[in-house]
C-alpha cells in the first residue's frame, strides 16, 4: 500500500523536549506503477522498437531526415516520464497524531502546503461507502472543517486505512466514530 505508519521514539530525552514528536505519523503517496528498474526496461525496449524501422534506411539520406524526429520522440518520452515520476514524489499527505492534536499536511505540485489541525478527542473519522465522490471516500471532521484523507488510494486501501486510523485513535484514548 502506498502509505506507511511510523512511531516516535520513546525515552527520557523525548519526554522532556519542548516540542515532542508525534505519537505516530502516517505518510501517504500516490501509486507508482513504474519502478526505476521498470523505467529502464521500458525505455530500453522503446528505444530498440523505434530503431527497428530505421535499419531499413541505414546508408541512405532518408536516415538523416528521420533521425531528428526519432531522437526527439525518444527525448520527449524520457523527459515526460521523468517529470511524471518527480511529480508523484512531490505529492504527499502527512498525518501526525499527538495525544492533544492531530495534523494533516497535504503537499501538491506547484501549490502551497495545505494544513488542517484539530483536537483528536473531537474529530470523526468517517468512510462514505457509496455517497461520496468516490467509493469509500475517507474524511476527517473536526475544528469546523471536513477534509479528505487518502485521495489517491484505492477504495480497498481507504477502507483499510479507516480501520487502522480508528485503532490508532482508540489507542490514544480518544473516541472516534
Amino acid at each position: 500500500m502506498p502509505y506507511r505508519w511510523t512511531h516516535a521514539p520513546t525515552g527520557p530525552d523525548t519526554a522532556t523536549s519542548p516540542d515532542p514528536a508525534p505519537v505516530c505519523t502516517l505518510e501517504l503517496w500516490p501509486h507508482r506503477s513504474l519502478s526505476p528498474e521498470g523505467f529502464v526496461t521500458f525505455f530500453g525496449i522503446t528505444f530498440l522498437m523505434v530503431l527497428v524501422p530505421l535499419f531499413s534506411v541505414i546508408g541512405s539520406p532518408v536516415l538523416w531526415g528521420l533521425l531528428p524526429f526519432v531522437m526527439g520522440a525518444l527525448a520527449l518520452t524520457w523527459t515526460l516520464m521523468r517529470r511524471n515520476s518527480r511529480d508523484a514524489v512531490e505529492r504527499t499527505e502527512t498525518l501526525a497524531l499527538w495525544p492533544e492534536r492531530i495534523t494533516l499536511i497535504r503537499r501538491d505540485i506547484g501549490k502551497p502546503d495545505r494544513t488542517w489541525e484539530a483536537n483528536p478527542y473531537w474529530i470523526r473519522v468517517e468512510i462514505h461507502e457509496d455517497n461520496g465522490p468516490v467509493e469509500n471516500y475517507l474524511t476527517l471532521t473536526g475544528a469546523g472543517r471536513t477534509v479528505e484523507l487518502g485521495a489517491f488510494l484505492s477504495p480497498d486501501e481507504r477502507a483499510t486505512l479507516h480501520r487502522e486510523l480508528q485503532d490508532r485513535l482508540a489507542r490514544l484514548g480518544q473516541p472516534s466514530q
